[in-house]
């Protein structure tokens, strides 16, 4: 080839390789129906348009792959494209008996490829100046708990006392942020969130506050105090005909913020004793748990005060949860609480269709329920996968438990590519057929 002509096809090529860079950079990748780009997934509806997913598997059926991780955790995985991130620990808390020193507590944040399960990089982080001693609550779930989160160019990881991290997807630390140190002996859980410009963080447990982040730098935009006894993750509604409103669920309310300025719109009284679970929408009514006993509340955006009369369209009584969040599908609100007690609502109308138990021995549940392809899916602790079908009946169609593994399963799954990412104390697994 002539030297000129190569000169200028290699500069050319350069300057489509900066381009190309460049648009990435101002147009981050785009998520598509296979990804789950937060705690669950896409606005935290935990559900999507996949079909063919997997009814039963074992350790012999349907694990299309299986990834041992370093370290333990209950966060959920969460994907974009061919990258699926997780978060983990090690050095302590991993053995009630010997739990170690704190001082050794390692966080990891992984990134895993979505084919093969391969990990392609992992990133540490250390324990903080102050970290929740291994008792009371925190042997149940330890210390990743909070989920991260991805907008296509950047992955957020919040963890805890240590502060949130942002990634580019090549593990690049790109920005550190310290919420508050403050902690606590149930651990710290509530996942961040990317909405517009800004990175949502619940740290009541560090600061008694909730922090929205620029996610280009990490400087903090703006901090609402006093949000006391929270482990929820926001949910960012989009109201019809008027301005978004960010809520949040605290000890004996729900919150609207502005999400610009933080500016309290609404407020909500339940009766939580501390917000756990997280709230979703859908057609523009926001459900709710309200504490205990057990109350699933639909409530009206758009308010200004109080709103706890006003803006309440329905409460359903008995049905709910204390740890686990609802999940909207095909007109109905179902909850699995931590006793394993299924619940089934008439979205429209509250109407109770049914409360059932998921199984006839005692059953412990952490991870929030799943639906997609007519089903319900639950994770129990120990006792194996529950499937349920949807609709205005129960019914329970399997349960499936991975024997060789007798580690617990805290973490809420991932639905992509018509398969569940499903993460133990020691796997991610992807199961299902293939696509």
């Amino acid at each position: 080839m002539d030297e000129n002509l190569f000169n200028r096809s290699l500069l050319l090529a350069n300057c489509f390789r900066f381009l190309g860079a460049a648009w990435l950079s101002v147009f981050p990748l785009l998520a598509t129906a296979d990804d789950w780009p937060q705690f669950r997934g896409r606005s935290g509806s935990a559900t999507n348009d996949d079909t063919g997913l997997p009814l039963s598997w074992s350790d012999e059926n349907n694990v299309i792959w299986k990834t041992e991780l370093p370290g333990f955790g209950a966060s959920s995985p969460v994907v974009i494209g061919d990258h699926v991130f997780l978060t983990c620990y090690s050095g302590y808390g991993l053995d009630v008996e010997r739990p170690g020193e704190t001082t050794s507590l390692e966080r990891h944040l992984l990134s895993i490829d979505r084919n093969d399960g391969n990990i392609t990089w992992k990133r540490n982080v250390p324990a903080a100046a102050k970290e929740a001693n291994y008792v009371d609550f925190l042997p149940q779930h330890g210390y990743a708990t909070n989920t991260p989160a991805c907008n296509g160019d950047r992955v957020y990881a919040f963890f805890g006392a240590a502060g949130v991290q942002a990634f580019d997807l090549e593990g690049t630390r790109l920005w550190q942020a310290d919420v508050g140190h403050d902690v606590h002996n149930w651990g710290s859980a509530g996942s961040p969130v990317v909405y517009g410009d800004l990175l949502y963080v619940n740290a009541a447990v560090e600061s008694d506050a909730f922090v929205a982040l620029d996610k280009l730098t990490g400087r903090e935009a703006w901090r609402v105090k006093r949000l006391i006894s929270s482990w929820s993750t926001p949910l960012v509604v989009d109201v019809p005909g008027g301005e978004p409103e960010l809520v949040v669920s605290v000890k004996g309310r729900l919150i609207g913020l502005r999400p610009k300025t933080g500016e309290e719109l609404w407020v909500c009284k339940t009766k939580q004793a501390y917000g756990a679970p997280s709230p979703i929408e859908h057609d523009g009514l926001i459900y709710a748990f309200g504490g205990r006993p057990n109350m699933l509340l639909a409530i009206r955006p758009g308010g200004r005060g109080d709103v706890t009369e006003s803006h309440v369209a329905w409460r359903a009584a008995g049905v709910g949860s204390a740890i686990t969040s609802p999940v909207w599908y095909d007109g109905h609100l179902y909850s699995i609480d931590e006793r394993g007690m299924a619940g089934c609502v008439v979205a429209a109308t509250g109407e109770v269709v049914y409360k059932e138990r998921i199984a006839e021995e005692g059953v412990g549940v952490y991870a929030s329920p799943v639906a997609a392809d007519g089903k319900i899916y639950a994770v129990s602790r120990e006792q194996g996968t529950f499937v349920l079908a949807a609709g205005g009946a129960f019914k329970r169609l399997a349960v499936n438990r991975l024997t060789s593994d007798d580690s617990v399963f805290n973490a809420t799954p991932a639905i992509s590519r018509g398969q569940l990412l499903l993460r133990s104390n020691r796997f991610l697994y992807c199961i299902g057929g293939t696509r």
